[in-house]
Parts: C-alpha cells; structure tokens; sequence
C-alpha cells in the first residue's frame, strides 16, 4: 500500500503543475482578447 505522505506529495506537485498551466493559458488567452497576438502572423499569402 501506498504511503499516505508520498501520495500527498505527488497530488501537491500535480496541482501545482495544473495551477501553472491553468495561469499560462489564461495569460495567453488574455493577449489575444486584448490584441497583443495576432492569429495571421501579418503574413501575405498569395494563392495562384
């Protein structure tokens, strides 16, 4: 069986690796909202 301290230890690392991810992806969707990115990257493509 499996110790009850390693198992909390584990589940700490995983919800801190979700809360970091949960932030990054915010923040990014927050740049594209306010225009920071842009999806076409200003590029012309040309279509023959």
């Amino acid at each position: 069986m499996a110790d009850r301290s390693a198992l909390q230890f584990v589940g700490f690392i995983f919800a801190t690796v979700t809360l970091a991810v949960m932030l990054a992806t915010g923040m990014v969707v927050k740049g594209y909202a306010d225009g920071a990115y842009a999806l076409d990257g200003g590029r012309t493509v040309i279509v023959r």
